[in-house]
Order: structure tokens, then C-alpha cells, then sequence
């Protein structure tokens, strides 16, 4: 395992060890040990990973979500012409 992968996760995420437990369905105490003892399971590993892909889908969302609305702006600047 990397330096810390909880630790790490919880950085990408913006969360605490706390809240992650929370999303995980764990107690805090469990991820805590995760984070100090290194030895995070497989199970949470992939659950870890989905939590991350999933903000990277909604950061990337939200960017294409601008566009179009930047998009609907440029052209209802161009109709009023």
C-alpha cells in the first residue's frame, strides 16, 4: 500500500476519516485503524476508488454543465443581434 491511502482518499474527497466511514458504512474506528495500520482490505480499497471516480465524474459534469451554459449565453447574445 501507498504512503496512506485513507489518508489520501480523505484529501481528494474533502472529507474526514469520520464522514468516510460514514459513506462506507463502517464504523470511524475501523478506518482510523485503516489509515494508521496500513493495511486497508481489497473491499475497501475498490469502495475507496469508486468514491473517487465518482467526484471525478461530477467535477467533470459540473465543467460540461458551464459550457452549456456559457453556450445558451453566446447564443441568445447572437438571437438579440
Amino acid at each position: 500500500m501507498n504512503e496512506n491511502f485513507v489518508k489520501n482518499v480523505c484529501k481528494k474527497l474533502g472529507i474526514t476519516q469520520k464522514e468516510l466511514a460514514k459513506k462506507m458504512g463502517v464504523n470511524d474506528v475501523t478506518v482510523r485503524t485503516w489509515s494508521s495500520k496500513g493495511n486497508v482490505p481489497e473491499w475497501a480499497i475498490k469502495f475507496m476508488n469508486c468514491l473517487l471516480k465518482k467526484k471525478e465524474c461530477e467535477t467533470k459534469l459540473q465543467k460540461i454543465q458551464t459550457a452549456f451554459k456559457y453556450i445558451e449565453e453566446a447564443n441568445i447574445g447572437d438571437i438579440n443581434e
